[in-house]
């Protein structure tokens, strides 16, 4: 019961540092997290809200997730879904504080030192839900699985195999479209160190959370 507790409190945690590390870099004007940078363009490929995309996004991703799991795992089906609302309100929210507080309008210089702490939070709190193992954002979750039942746990490798779906679409949105959006030095520094940042947050952000694997 303690380390359910445990858990809990630093998954709560972790989904407020991660919403805030997304406003922050969303605020900065100078790119996010890569799945975010592909949703974005492929809304404007195929003319739907950015939200619904969102939406669709988690869907395929969270039966992409059965699929690797190779069966039906109930609690990780509906949980994946379950992370998307609260999180998607506070990402809102914190966006609205961070807009607020003139973040857009910072020098460049400072804006740059923001968009990677908010990056790095992203990755601390993906590698904090991670180890608590309770719910994750189907994204995320889509890592995890490639970490610990394909690839014998490796952070680095697990993140750059889980871009490929989003790149492929930022790829083929550019192709078709000639344009790019939400695209900039975030998202590139995200592709390269998101995995690596995760790695050095699983032994030195909260050490005392220990990883709950269930595959």
């Amino acid at each position: 019961m303690k380390d359910f507790k445990q858990r809990l409190y630093y998954l709560g945690l972790s989904i407020i540092i991660n919403s805030a590390g997304n406003a922050l870099a969303i605020s900065s004007n100078l790119g996010s997290a890569v799945w975010t940078g592909s949703a974005v363009n492929l809304s404007k490929w195929v003319n739907i809200p950015l939200g619904t995309t969102l939406f669709l996004y988690g869907i395929i991703v969270t039966l992409s997730n059965q699929l690797l799991l190779g069966s039906f795992d109930r609690r990780r089906f509906f949980s994946n879904l379950l992370f998307t609302l609260p999180f998607s309100y506070l990402v809102a929210f914190f966006t609205l504080i961070f807009n607020s507080l003139g973040v857009p309008t910072m020098d460049f210089y400072v804006r740059l030192i923001l968009d990677v702490i908010g990056l790095y939070c992203v990755a601390m709190a993906v590698s904090m839900y991670s180890r608590a193992n309770l719910i994750m954002h189907p994204n995320d979750d889509l890592a995890y699985i490639i970490r610990f039942k394909y690839i014998h746990g490796s952070a680095v490798l697990s993140q750059w195999l889980s871009y490929i779906p989003p790149v492929v679409i930022i790829s083929a949105s550019y192709f078709f479209t000639g344009k790019l959006y939400a695209i900039g030095f975030g998202t590139i520094f995200a592709l390269l160190f998101q995995g690596t940042m995760m790695k050095w947050s699983d032994t030195h952000a909260f050490p005392r959370l220990k990883h709950h694997v269930d595959l």
